[in-house]
């Protein structure tokens, strides 16, 4: 039978531990009233804060919209893909000085690339036209027309929302058919069905069979690096577009072929097979540099670095509100320290040790800027709609940036809060009671 003392010692872990819970209740009781007292001080103290997280997420939140808009556009242009582009002259005498040694970007250099590039899924030759005359009138820029094979599509992954692409049956016998990316079909036909349209380029009518579901815009490298919507493109079989147009300044300008389009197998390593196929160029271009080879694999791991030391840049600006919202924090309570002299000696004269001060005044600064956080993930969210709408600029806010804005926050203000909260625990009681 357990005798009186021992009894006491069994429960004594427990009452302190009940005693250490209740003692913080209270210290978090007490801050909670000293900073209502203090309403006005308190917000504007906050609003360091406020802005601070605000701004991290904001950033954030514009860093994100970004990487995600560029690495759709990388994506589709496909990380299994090499582009091959023809590099303009910039004039005949130019054109004739390249002659004399490349016959340019021809259909020969894409059967020759077909024939020893082992790693190749499909490839399809390109080529471009301006057009000077549309029936019906487009309402916005006069799409480009492209002549492209039918593996064109599995390459950069075109999906018709109407009809369907052609096939090399419809190329091989040059029809008269063409297929409109989205926004040329609403230039041309408006938001009616165009399948089974007509479409007058230059003076050769053409059938409309399908039409392409929307794609990501972006700056194409198929415009030599011009801004270009990827949508406003009329797409007509490649031997349609070489026998049906005839553009004589651009055939004394430019290559035979505007582009060379390659997909690869999976697993192929695009950067290796980009160097095999820009070695088999310059050998049948006797060393003239007259072409381009891109790789979006290699451009989308540019863009993700690029990105991220962006985004990098654009927190650590954001993250000097907090900083100057943590110095807020410190000044403040400071003060209040100054105030509250003549409380704290009385607390210090009942028995409270120095860790009981510390502990009062730090937790004093977490409140404001725990209250500081979450107000700020509120103006946050607030300012990235702001931004997406009047900039037209997709922003994401993730979950991550919240709860590191969040987090920092709630640091910086335990942080900036250990100095006063220090100078308050060693005030001299006996002063303290003096003081006025």
């Amino acid at each position: 039978m357990s005798t009186p003392s021992e009894v006491r010692q069994e429960q004594q872990p427990g009452h302190r531990r009940v005693s250490a819970i209740g003692v913080i209740l209270a210290d978090f009781l007490l801050a909670g009233a000293n900073l209502r007292s203090q309403k006005t001080r308190t917000l504007l103290t906050a609003l360091g804060i406020v802005f601070g997280v605000g701004s991290v997420i904001g950033m954030l939140a514009i860093g994100a919209g970004a990487r995600e808009e560029s690495l759709r556009f990388i994506e589709q242009l496909g990380v299994r893909n090499v582009l091959i582009e023809s590099r303009p002259a910039a004039g005949m005498e130019e054109m004739q000085q390249r002659r004399r040694s490349s016959p340019g970007l021809t259909e020969r250099d894409a059967r020759i690339l077909e024939a020893n590039i082992e790693a190749l899924e499909a490839i399809s030759p390109r080529r471009t036209l301006h057009p000077g005359r549309l029936v019906p009138k487009p309402s916005k820029d006069v799409p480009e027309v492209f002549g492209v094979r039918p593996e064109y599509a599995l390459i950069h992954s075109l999906h018709p929302a109407e009809g369907g692409f052609f096939d090399r049956e419809t190329d091989e016998a040059s029809r008269a058919v063409c297929v409109l990316g989205e926004t040329a079909k609403v230039s041309l036909f408006g938001y009616e069905p165009a399948v089974g349209q007509y479409v007058k380029v230059n003076d050769v009518w053409l059938e409309v069979i399908g039409v392409l579901s929307e794609q990501v815009s972006g700056a194409s490298a198929y415009a030599g690096g011009k801004m270009q919507d990827r949508n406003n493109v009329i797409f007509t079989p490649l031997n349609t577009f070489q026998y049906r147009f005839w553009d004589r300044l651009a055939f004394l300008t430019k290559d035979d072929l505007d582009g060379i389009d390659l997909r690869l197998r999976p697993g192929a390593d695009s950067i290796a097979t980009a160097k095999v196929v820009g070695a088999v160029l310059e050998s049948t271009h006797h060393g003239v540099e007259d072409f381009n080879v891109t790789i979006p694999a290699a451009l989308l791991a540019q863009q993700q670095q690029t990105q991220t030391i962006f985004t990098y840049v654009m927190v650590a600006i954001a993250a000097i509100s907090l900083l100057v919202g943590g110095i807020g924090i410190m000044n403040i309570v400071l003060a209040t320290v100054l105030e509250r002299t003549h409380e704290i000696g009385i607390r210090r004269a009942l028995g409270a040790k120095r860790r009981d001060i510390v502990r009062q005044f730090l937790i004093e600064s977490a409140l404001i800027s725990s209250a500081g956080g979450l107000l700020g993930v509120g103006c946050g969210f607030l300012l990235s709609s702001i931004i997406a709408r009047a900039a037209e600029w997709n922003t994401i806010v993730t979950t991550p940036s919240v709860v590191i804005a969040f987090t920092v926050s709630v640091a910086v203000g335990l942080i900036f809060g250990i100095y006063p909260a220090m100078k308050a625990a060693r005030i001299d009681p006996i002063e303290a009671l003096r003081y006025e």
